[in-house]
């Protein structure tokens, strides 16, 4: 059974009873998690962390050849291996498609499971001064899903995510990227990743941020380069638990125009 059909929640359990003997970090300290937008966090969970990050993704594209909606569950699993490394399980989980016609009207529709990416976090720098908190993230997606929603071989990314925290509970998160993936013929490429993202704290519990970002920086005829615009809200319910809300306008017609997700993420 591929890895991304196992349900994260369980495997999060699982881990926290293994590392229960682990240090934890400071009583005093709260959830910090890599959603909801596309730019993640430099920080980690810390060491004897597991923290989940789960949710439910609607996405729809409109084009002259197609209509098409998809309805994702993306998730992460966080496990800290130390005060500056975690690993990383990840997956846009159970994933259904509808793609209708406007033309002639016919419907189809594709139910699956999402490829699951494996990957780890390093924190390398804490923010001093002008310098940004820095924090490195490796992942490789493999080839596990549904023959439907599966991609062609071994697909890495590496990413660093650079942060600042501004005058007046602002912050700034910048994230570029690069990565290789395979296309139908089984012929290798490159793409970028970057992701530009500012935030704002709302007094102890709230956090709201927009955000302009590209997933995938590469050829037309690899698929072309995708464009976002993002804004969302996340709320701390307490130290170990944050609710979230997203809404994706897409800026070019390679990417989905109109996206909502809705997020939970726990820490245990």
């Amino acid at each position: 059974m591929p890895v991304s059909r196992l349900s994260l929640f369980s495997l999060a359990v699982l881990s926290s009873l293994s590392l229960s003997g682990a240090a934890h970090a400071a009583d005093d300290d709260t959830i910090v998690t890599d959603r909801p937008g596309v730019a993640e966090s430099s920080k980690v969970v810390g060491k004897g962390r597991v923290q989940l990050e789960t949710s439910v993704a609607w996405e729809r594209q409109r084009d002259e050849a197609l209509h098409s909606r998809t309805l994702t569950t993306p998730s992460l699993l966080r496990v800290g291996l130390g005060d500056t490394l975690e690993l990383r399980i990840e997956t846009d989980g159970r994933t259904i498609e509808h793609d209708a016609d406007p033309a002639s009207g016919a419907h189809a529709i594709a139910a699956g499971w999402a490829d699951t990416e494996l990957g780890l976090k390093w924190h390398v720098a804490d923010q001093q001064g002008s310098h940004p908190s820095l924090g490195w993230l490796l992942h490789a997606a493999l080839p596990s899903g549904s023959h439907d929603f599966k991609g062609h071989g071994v697909r890495p990314t590496l990413r660093l995510s650079a942060e600042w925290e501004l005058p007046g509970d602002y912050a700034l998160g910048l994230m570029p990227g690069v990565g290789s993936d395979s296309d139908d013929n089984a012929s290798r490429y490159g793409y970028g990743v970057f992701a530009l993202n500012l935030g704002k704290d709302f007094g102890d519990h709230a956090h709201g941020f927009v955000e302009l970002a590209a997933p995938q920086i590469t050829h037309a005829s690899h698929g072309g380069t995708q464009m976002l615009f993002d804004t969302g809200m996340s709320y701390i319910v307490n130290r170990n638990c944050q609710v979230d809300f997203a809404v994706t306008h897409g800026l070019n017609h390679r990417t989905p125009d109109l996206g909502l997700a809705f997020g939970l993420s726990l820490r245990m």
